[in-house]
């Protein structure tokens, strides 16, 4: 569910219209719905309400401080991914004991500072971090907590890009490898394991492969306990899907479901990362058309937002749906939505049907809450979008558009 509606003939964000926002702070814009984003989280928290649990909320997916900032003061944790991403958690004041540290990469700087914040666990991916771990830890006399991330070789049925959970995945250890790297952690005094981990991959649209995942993880995390492991935290990761088009990912009580029913008796605390079934379907891109161009081949709507502002389809080739923001008469055509940065990958929906569009109308590009600001860039030295959070019959600007100026700040010729 969103909260993005037709009232009075236009789109709006909740009360507010998407052509007040594009008049006051331009195009292009990411427009936000506090109310989506709350409910989202809440459906979640009480699918899991009566079990020990986290949702600690996949900071990659969109990072925007007033975001993270909703998340936490409604008791949400944080799934990070580097040190930068720690700093906008805690700038949002989020909690770092409500903090999970992932990623295949973590530079022992990164490691060293999340430490000293007090995290809840690293997520270790391999034997030399585990090792670099531990030597961090040792020379800050400290004992960093951790949780072994294991590949349960289970196939999410997603795009290749986003699947974690293979065989030849970069994620993870391998099963076979799992307790015996435990066994080492117990001769390195530098750590202590406090869980278990996986994550098989992202837009999952079927409940199956994540419970079998679940299931493999589960009798791993009893079999640690065996060995006298004392695991206290099992994370199984995010991923859920979201409807783009004609996706039907299961319902949150499927989903939870599906992740309850092989740890049923476990007796750990549940931590789980969200990302875009949080905020996917909670924003959109919205964006101008400059112009119309016609060739023998195709029909082009060009408009102001490109491939630097939301990459997903270029990288993807992900589908989001393109709506005009003022719906206008006439036959619908079919077109190409295009952007103006000089890649011919730089198209943001391929044969759209859309009524004739003029110069100066507004389209939103839905579904774009997720992977869509955090991931912009400057490509053709072009400045980011605003960001606008809406609140009911209010707006604000939460991150400004960045100017010409922000483009030189850090350069010396």
């Amino acid at each position: 569910m969103n909260h993005f509606s037709p009232r009075r003939g236009t789109l709006a964000c909740e009360a507010v219209p998407l052509t007040r926002i594009a008049k006051e702070v331009g195009t292009p814009t990411y427009v936000y719905s506090t109310a989506t984003l709350i409910r989202h989280l809440t459906v979640l928290q009480e699918a899991f309400k009566g079990t020990p649990h986290l949702h600690c909320y996949a900071v990659k997916a969109n990072s925007s401080l007033a975001i993270l900032k909703l998340f936490a003061q409604r008791g949400a944790g944080f799934d990070i991914v580097s040190g930068g991403e720690l700093v906008r958690v805690l700038a949002a004041r989020g909690r770092a004991s409500k903090v999970v540290f992932s990623g295949v990469g973590k530079t022992e700087e990164e490691m060293a500072f999340a430490l000293k914040e007090g995290i809840l666990q690293f997520n270790v991916e391999s034997a030399e971090e585990l090792l670099a771990l531990d030597k961090v830890a040792r020379r800050l006399k400290r004992v960093a907590p951790f949780a072994m991330r294991v590949n349960p070789h289970v196939d999410a049925r997603t795009h290749r890009y986003i699947a974690t959970g293979l065989k030849s995945s970069k994620f993870g250890v391998p099963f076979e490898e799992a307790i015996a790297l435990y066994r080492k952690s117990r001769t390195l005094k530098g750590l202590n394991a406090r869980g278990l981990d996986c994550h098989i991959g992202s837009q999952v649209t079927d409940a199956k492969p994540v419970q079998q995942a679940i299931g493999r993880v589960a009798e791993l995390f009893r079999s640690l306990r065996g060995e006298g492991f004392a695991l206290t935290h099992l994370d199984v990761g995010g991923g859920l899907g979201i409807t783009y088009t004609d996706e039907k990912p299961p319902s949150v009580a499927e989903y939870a479901r599906a992740v309850l029913t092989p740890l049923r008796g476990l007796d750990a605390t549940l931590v789980m990362e969200p990302g875009r079934v949080l905020v996917g379907n909670a924003g959109v891109l919205l964006t101008r058309v400059l112009y119309r161009k016609k060739t023998p081949a195709r029909s082009f709507v060009i408009v102001d937002a490109g491939m630097n502002d939301l990459i997903r389809p270029a990288l993807y080739e992900a589908h989001h749906e393109i709506v005009p923001v003022v719906p206008r008469r006439g036959k619908k055509q079919k077109v190409d939505v295009v952007g103006p940065v000089c890649e011919s990958s730089d198209v943001l929906g391929y044969d759209r049907a859309l009524p004739p569009q003029e110069q100066g109308d507004l389209l939103a590009v839905l579904s774009a809450g997720a992977y869509g600001m955090s991931m912009a860039s400057n490509y053709n030295a072009r400045p980011r979008p605003a960001e606008v959070l809406v609140d009911g019959k209010s707006y604000r600007v939460v991150r400004r558009r960045e100017s010409l100026e922000d483009l030189l700040r850090n350069e010396t010729p």
